[in-house]
């Protein structure tokens, strides 16, 4: 696969408009799969270097503002903002006292380290709340890592913030984040969202479910958030880590890693929802389900950034499997749904094996999706995973295994088996269902840690829950 990412405008994409809910024109599939690690520029108001000599990037018909391109330095230290911008919400409305409900929103560039220990750019929001915080201490902020969006740079959550809705005949992109975040803010919290590596920023390509990435990504917009002009939050403020499926991995990882990677976030406490924990089990649950189209993008983020998977996936994906990855890599939710809903991997391989199949027999590959194995390192502070017991897209069973594992470390664990009737199988209803019917509960739980009040762990009921 390629290592750079490529970038044009077809004859019918150069009249798209920049508006990010229009996306006119023909479907834009941009040929790239793989690609190293760039670099992007220091300084609040530094523009992009390269916006005067390189044509805008367009994807599935939508023009990716100029403020995503990274430019040539970066900042040395981790979660510096690089530059910001103001950001419209999409769904607001005038308050009472003239501001704006819930809140007032910027748009964020700030600098990460990836998990080849590269610097990276990463984009996403930060919103200060209209309401009050009437807990103890500070304000406090919560890092919301998003669930599934693509892997196209205009399913990125900063844009979903802006336009909740993008449909188009050539992208369908949903803003489902916006009921949880707009509940956090109710609360009086203030809330940063990570566009993770590569989602958004148009240097790679998005590296869906990297373990590294995702944690660094959401623990430096939480340092990142302290230096927005007009923030609220300081130093000082206990910050939460909120995230369901694709952002209950993140959230969890975020949660090993903070003692190592960021203490000088002060987290009180962390909810995963759905967490993928273990992607070999994951891509089992995947394949063929109406989300298949997540199985394409995981492979092509981890052959952009490990060596060993990618020589495995060269090796193994036919023509037909190539191009279908290409095609994925610029996609959102919507538009895989459509494109390859309850499609096998095997399909896609030389063999006719399934991926999963194929990484089962080769020891590197296995050892790759080992590294990313959530549950190997103890969790700071205290943790609600909650996961519904007949979720068949991420697997119950490795979600429970997540809990098991932090619990025989000594975590401060809580766990929820979310019990909900089976509501069909691998169409994305025993996924989606728990995001929603247990979102007041951990929006509550993690209020209460926000507020300073304590945990009490439930892992002495694990043998006796589902």
């Amino acid at each position: 696969m390629s290592r750079t990412r490529t970038r044009f405008r077809s004859t019918a994409t150069a009249t798209a408009t920049a508006d990010l809910g229009s996306g006119q024109g023909a479907a834009l599939r941009v040929l790239a799969c793989a690609l190293a690690a760039g670099t992007v520029c220091a300084g609040l108001s530094a523009a992009p270097a390269s916006a005067a000599e390189t044509p805008p990037v367009v994807s599935r018909g939508v023009t990716i503002p100029e403020f995503y391109t990274p430019a040539a330095e970066l900042p040395a230290t981790n979660g510096t903002l690089i530059r910001t911008e103001a950001l419209p919400l999409g769904l607001d409305i005038p308050g009472l006292d003239g501001r704006p409900m819930p809140g007032t929103a910027t748009r964020l560039m700030y600098k990460s380290t990836d998990s080849s220990g590269q610097p990276v750019a990463v984009t996403g929001a930060y919103i200060e709340p209209s309401a009050a915080w009437k807990g103890s201490g500070p304000r406090p902020l919560v890092a919301v890592a998003s669930g599934t969006m693509g892997q196209g740079d205009q399913c990125a959550p900063s844009f979903a913030l802006q336009h909740p809705l993008t449909l188009s005949g050539d992208t369908v992109s949903v803003g489902y984040e916006a009921l949880a975040i707009y509940r956090i803010l109710a609360t009086g919290a203030a809330v940063v969202v990570t566009d993770y590596v590569g989602l958004g920023a148009t240097d790679r390509l998005h590296t869906y479910v990297n373990r590294l990435d995702q944690g660094h990504a959401l623990l430096d917009a939480a340092r990142a958030a302290r230096s927005v002009p007009g923030a609220s939050v300081t130093a000082a403020s206990r910050t939460g880590l909120y995230g369901y499926s694709q952002g209950g991995g993140a959230t969890a990882a975020a949660a090993e890693l903070q003692p190592s990677y960021a203490p000088d976030v002060p987290l009180a406490g962390t909810y995963a929802g759905a967490p993928p924990a273990d992607l070999t089990s994951v891509m089992k649950g995947i394949d063929g389900s109406a989300l298949a189209g997540a199985l394409a993008w995981s492979i092509n983020g981890f052959a952009q950034s490990d060596p060993d998977l990618r020589a495995v996936v060269e090796a193994n994906i036919s023509t037909t499997g190539k191009a279908a990855l290409a095609d994925a890599s610029t996609m959102c939710v919507g538009d895989a749904i459509f494109g390859y809903g309850f499609t096998k991997s095997s399909k896609w391989t030389t063999s006719g094996k399934s991926i999963g199949e194929i990484i089962a027999a080769e020891p590197r590959a296995r050892a790759a999706l080992d590294k990313q194995r959530i549950g190997t390192l103890k969790p700071s502070g205290p943790v609600r995973l909650a996961t519904g017991v007949n979720d068949d897209i991420v697997p119950h069973a490795q979600a429970r295994r997540l809990a098991v594992d932090w619990c025989r470390k000594g975590g401060d664990i809580t766990y929820d088996a979310v019990v909900l009737p089976n509501l069909g199988d691998k169409i994305l209803t025993n996924h989606l269902v728990p995001l929603l019917t247990d979102q007041g509960e951990a929006i509550g739980w993690l209020t209460d840690r926000l507020a300073g009040k304590p945990s009490t762990s439930n892992c002495w009921s694990m043998p006796i829950q589902p």
